[in-house]
This record gives structure tokens, C-alpha cells and sequence, in this order.
């Protein structure tokens, strides 16, 4: 059992981890306090789960204009940086490690949040989605187009929640340009219509990327800089993939390897895109080749397939997601090889203790 690939111990950067198992980003809505600021039940929730071999938290906004979804946490307050300290020593003082997910939604908010304004994004282009906003889900609206001025206070507001996150005692940053959010939305031709530098040719498109690496890398190490992205995402958000989709993310990729990050987060499609056009639906396959360093896998993996994943060199960890909403001990569940318990999707979103902080551990199962 201690020979599980999933359980070997995994260098990162200058950190070492104890195990390959990552728990994944995941929205959870709890920071439900004016200020948005992560409370006693996150210290909690994360301390639960600190035998992962890293904690990559809930997407945390990098600015006001960067929310979309109610009760959220930020990282671009003092109030937010004081709460997110007590998670951080929580989850050290438990032995693990956690890094902090940097969000921006772009177009996917609403002007709920905004008073009244409309959101931001690469062009005006509705996704036709929803918001998730105080008064319940609303269709999205048609966001502006960020000007030049706009683009660059964006990458000084990813600087800025780098900062903050490393003064909170945060071992690094994930930057989110994943799953239809903004710096998604800025490398697809779906929701980038634009003219100018940020416009038009595959590297102008994901040029707005690595000007945020190299803010965030004046701040914080650029070996506790971690990255996601989802190459294959169909139908979600908006977002359709087209001719230039995937050499997007080839180029994007291929441009990674001349940075020292932390690593590389990708996700295998989160649904069938087989019968679609330029789709790729094998994702590790495709990008282990290309990315000469760490590469976290997530989507729908058990501990069967990672272990498998691993153990036939596609990706050095797993990251996973739900499994971990239900399971605050999942190292030592699959080292025993024991079963898992299921998760309320009842309570992924609402406020409390209730469906957060309540799951017991295997050892509290057996009392």
C-alpha cells in the first residue's frame, strides 16, 4: 500500500510535498461577511485537510471588479489577508501545505456586484450564462470591453493579490486562467474579438498570461507560481472551441517551459467533447510531452486511475475535487485503502458549518 504512486513524496519548486494528492480549487461560498474575508470555519475546513500533499484553495478575487459569485472570499483587502493568515497557519501547523487559487471572473458576473456597472472582459460579448448573485442565479449581461488602462490595472491587481497572499503566509499562488473566466476568455476567439495587442493573433491573445507571471514573480518566488488551464472546455460558459483553440494552448504551453513555475494544473475535459471539432480529449497525453515540469492532472480521477496516471509518466499528481468535500482525510482513506464517503450537493454552496466543516474522518467514523 505505501507503494502507491499516488503517496510518493513529490518536489515542488523548493517545497516538498508528502504525497501527490492535491486538493483541488473549489468554490464553496462561505466568506459570507461584508468585508468577504475567509472566517474561523475555513481555518477549519482547510485544517481538515491538511495531510493533502498540497491545498490549492477556492478561487479568491484579486479585486472587486473580479467577483462573480456571492460569498466568495478575496485576497485584496487587509481584512481579507488577516483571515486568510489564521488558514494558513492552521494548515502549517498541521503539517501540510496551501497555495491560493487568484480569480478573476471577467464577463461571468453581473452588475448586481458592480453597482450597477457592468462587468469586465476582453470584448463585449455576452456568454448567455448565469451569474450567481445575492438575490439568486441571473443571465448574464453584454460586459465591457476592458480598455488598455483596464488590462493593465488587472495585472497590477494579480501583482497586488500575489503580494497579499505571500504576506498572509501563503506557500505560493495558483493563477486561474481556466474553465471561461477572464484570462480564459482573453485566449479564445468565442470572447476575444479584439483589435488591438491583446487581439487577433495567437500571442496577442495570450499575451495578458505571462505579463501577469512576470508581476507576480517580482512579488513572490517564481517557483511557488502555479497555473491552470483547460484546454478542452466545450459548452461551459460560453466557450466553443474552434481551429485555433488547442494551438492556443500548445503555444501557451510550449512559452511555460521558459519559466521556473511551481507547476502546471490542467484538466482532462469536464464533459464528452469527443464528437466535437478540435477538441482534444486526451489532455495529459497530449501536453506530458510538451511540459518539462511538475503537471497536476484533475477531472473526475478515483484512486485507481491516478495511481495509473502516475505510475505510466502523465502526470507527476492529481488534484481532486469533490472526493475532497467528503473525505477530509483522503490520503489516509486511499493508503487503507478504504471507502470513500458521498457529498452533499445540497450544501456545496450555502453558508455554515453544515456540508463544510462536518464530514468526519475515517477515525471518527469508527467511534
Amino acid at each position: 500500500m505505501s507503494k502507491q504512486p499516488l503517496l510518493q513524496k513529490l518536489t515542488l519548486g523548493d517545497l516538498e510535498l508528502q504525497n501527490r494528492v492535491i486538493m483541488a480549487p473549489m468554490t464553496r461560498s462561505r466568506a459570507d461577511n461584508p468585508e468577504n474575508a475567509p472566517t474561523a470555519i475555513h481555518a477549519e475546513y482547510y485544517r481538515q485537510r491538511a495531510s493533502a500533499g498540497l491545498i490549492i484553495t477556492e478561487g479568491s478575487q484579486v479585486s472587486k471588479k473580479a467577483v462573480g459569485y456571492i460569498n466568495t472570499p478575496g485576497i485584496y483587502s487587509q481584512a481579507q489577508v488577516e483571515g486568510w493568515k489564521n488558514v494558513t497557519k492552521a494548515v502549517h501547523d498541521a503539517g501540510g501545505k496551501i497555495f491560493i487559487q487568484l480569480w478573476h471572473v471577467g464577463r461571468i458576473s453581473h452588475p448586481d456586484f458592480h453597482n450597477g456597472e457592468l462587468p469586465h472582459a476582453p470584448s463585449a460579448i455576452n456568454p448567455m450564462s448565469k451569474s450567481f448573485t445575492p438575490k439568486g442565479f441571473k443571465e448574464t449581461v453584454t460586459p465591457k470591453e476592458m480598455t488598455l488602462e483596464e488590462i493593465q490595472q488587472t495585472v497590477l491587481d494579480f501583482r497586488n493579490a500575489a503580494k497579499n497572499a505571500w504576506a498572509a503566509g501563503f506557500d505560493g499562488v495558483e493563477i486561474h486562467s481556466s474553465n471561461g473566466y477572464l484570462l480564459h476568455q482573453f485566449f479564445s476567439r468565442t470572447s476575444n474579438s479584439r483589435t488591438d495587442g491583446y487581439g487577433g493573433s495567437i500571442e496577442n491573445r495570450a499575451k495578458i498570461l505571462f505579463e501577469i507571471i512576470d508581476a507576480i514573480k517580482q512579488e513572490i518566488p517564481e517557483n511557488r507560481i502555479g497555473l491552470r488551464l483547460n484546454p478542452s472546455l466545450h459548452g461551459i460558459f460560453g466557450m466553443t472551441m474552434d481551429e485555433e483553440t488547442i494551438p492556443t494552448f500548445d503555444y501557451i504551453v510550449e512559452k511555460l517551459n521558459v519559466y521556473n513555475l511551481a507547476y502546471l494544473h490542467l484538466s482532462e475535459p469536464f464533459n464528452d467533447v469527443s464528437g466535437i471539432p478540435y477538441a482534444e480529449t486526451q489532455i495529459a497525453k497530449r501536453y506530458r510531452p510538451m511540459y518539462k515540469d511538475v503537471l497536476i492532472i484533475n477531472a473526475d480521477f478515483d484512486q485507481e486511475k491516478g495511481n495509473k496516471y502516475i505510475l505510466e509518466g502523465l502526470a507527476d499528481a492529481v488534484a481532486y475535487g469533490k472526493p475532497y468535500i467528503s473525505n477530509p482525510d483522503l490520503v489516509e482513506r486511499f493508503a487503507q485503502h478504504a471507502k470513500l464517503s458521498s457529498w452533499d450537493t445540497d450544501t456545496f454552496y450555502t453558508p455554515g458549518e453544515k456540508g463544510f466543516t462536518d464530514y468526519p474522518s475515517l477515525q471518527e467514523e469508527k467511534v
